[in-house]
């Protein structure tokens, strides 16, 4: 386990002007809201929710979600599976296909350390290859775990899965003649509709996503093997697959930072009200008279999703970032009238992508009471960073 530098933790309990930058900074008030959100509105649809901990990369803020009900974690990489588990979290859903056999070797032995402490360990599959590697990989162990396995179904996202209808149903049916493999249900996630501007846009997606969804269980169910669960879903999304009446799972991450990209999103009145809770700390270092340079570039801030945007401006101060490369940002007034920070002033950024954005940070720095005048309450480390494999 990493440790935590001396001059970040003597950071605990002073103000936020003491935090030097570039710094990755969680808004805990902010996030604590949208965690109470989405407890509640989970618990509204009587639907579990499974957060993707590929966002924050963090066994602490795995456990506070875990204590405000969520049932469990999602992780796309197995290394991130593996710097989780290590710190206690028992529950975790390998979203992702694995096929190499070293690698479902380090599979069987993760799911029997947490099968050993009460926990649970599932993986995605969308080949029979890759079933028929994972049972290998369980089997060669004496006494090796049983693995849930779901099904992933392709529904949109144009990526990992198998077509709707037939295929998943030969998959599910290739997973129960495995005896140390259980079928745990289908994968249905469709990513890139999460970032459909319109509302409109959206429930049109989803809802052939549900339709499909909805005739492939149908299919597997006739075929006299249960279904137990639909898993998917996310952040932009959520209010339709748990209105559904399909799927009983949400695997929304996002809404806990939320970031610039989901702002663009037009939002539904169902929808719980996210706030921005992630920001990067950034300084003014030069000015030019027609434009601020701020300390925090694209190694501070992934920019794949869009740049970020600046937070907390008033009409004469706002302001428009533009690239400047690895370690700069270039502020511009966003109207002829607008006025320029000034040097070692503060400037806010929401990141245009809080995942990747995390991945690029040994720490976050958790504020309470604000980003003005607020005081460092914890700093959280990124356990999984760099997990890539």
């Amino acid at each position: 386990m990493k440790s935590i530098p001396d001059h970040l933790q003597q950071l605990q309990g002073k103000s936020v002007d003491q935090i030097e930058t570039p710094a990755l900074v969680i808004d805990l008030d902010a996030m604590d809201r949208n965690v109470q959100r989405m407890a509640e509105f989970a618990r509204k649809h009587r639907v579990r929710w499974r957060p993707h901990a590929k966002l924050h990369k963090s066994a602490d803020i795995a456990h506070l979600l875990e204590q405000a009900g969520a049932c469990g974690h999602c992780v796309q990489k197995l290394s991130e599976a593996e710097a989780l588990a290590v710190l206690g979290v028992n529950n975790l859903f390998i979203s992702n296909e694995i096929i190499a056999p070293t690698k479902l070797r380090r599979v069987a032995q993760l799911g029997a350390m947490l099968d050993a402490r009460g926990g649970r360990l599932a993986l995605a599959v969308d080949s029979e290859i890759g079933i028929e590697l994972l049972a290998l990989a369980v089997l060669e162990m004496s006494s090796g775990p049983l693995i849930d396995v779901f099904v992933e179904v392709d529904v949109g996202q144009g990526r990992c899965g198998v077509p709707p209808g037939e295929a998943a149903l030969e998959l599910a049916r290739l997973i129960t003649g495995h005896p140390q493999l259980r079928f745990a249900g289908l994968h249905a996630y469709h990513g890139s509709a999460q970032h459909l501007r319109g509302v409109g846009e959206r429930h049109q997606a989803i809802a052939r996503v549900i339709e499909e969804v909805r005739r492939t269980c149908d299919l597997i169910t006739a075929a006299g093997i249960p279904v137990p669960l639909v898993t998917g879903s996310g952040t932009g999304t959520l209010i339709h697959e748990a209105a559904s009446g399909v799927y009983g799972e949400l695997q929304a991450g996002s809404f806990l930072f939320m970031d610039a990209d989901y702002a663009r999103n037009e939002r539904e009145p169902a929808q719980p009200a996210f706030e921005h809770a992630l920001f990067v700390k950034a300084q003014v270092i030069s000015s030019s008279g027609r434009h601020a340079v701020c300390d925090a570039g694209h190694k501070s801030h992934a920019i794949e999703s869009g740049l970020p945007a600046v937070h907390g401006q008033g009409d004469a101060t706002r302001l428009r970032f533009a690239n400047g490369g690895d370690e700069h940002g270039i502020l511009h007034p966003d109207n002829a009238d607008g006025r320029l920070p000034a040097l070692g002033s503060t400037v806010w950024l929401i990141p245009g992508h809080c995942d990747p954005t995390v991945n690029l940070h040994d720490y976050l720095i958790g504020v309470r009471g604000g980003l003005d005048g607020g005081l460092v309450e914890s700093i959280i480390r990124v356990d999984a960073r760099g997990a890539l494999r």
